[in-house]
């Protein structure tokens, strides 16, 4: 099936991390990094075929990567929004 090949898990990690510069907030570039990783694994031929098992470690390397992520690029400790003006005043 498709979803046995590495390219197309490359395929959509790129697309995803394209995605993301498009639209930026770094929520689809930890999809991108989990998606690429399959396709890694995929083609050093560390995991097999079976979909439910791709799916799974697609979904924690994305949850790893995204945590990761927002660790490093999130909001800071210490950060305040300050806000100058109420948009219910006129």
């Amino acid at each position: 099936m498709l979803w046995q090949e590495w390219w197309v898990w490359v395929v959509v990690g790129v697309t995803l991390a394209v995605a993301e510069v498009i639209l930026p907030g770094f929520i689809l570039l930890g999809f991108a990094i989990g998606a690429a990783l399959v396709g890694l694994l995929l083609l050093i031929g560390v995991l097999g075929g079976n979909l439910f098992v791709l799916i799974l470690i697609f979904a924690i390397a994305s949850l790893v990567a995204w945590i990761a992520l927002r660790r490093l690029v999130g909001i800071r400790k210490g950060q305040v929004k300050i806000w100058d003006r109420d948009i219910n005043e006129n």
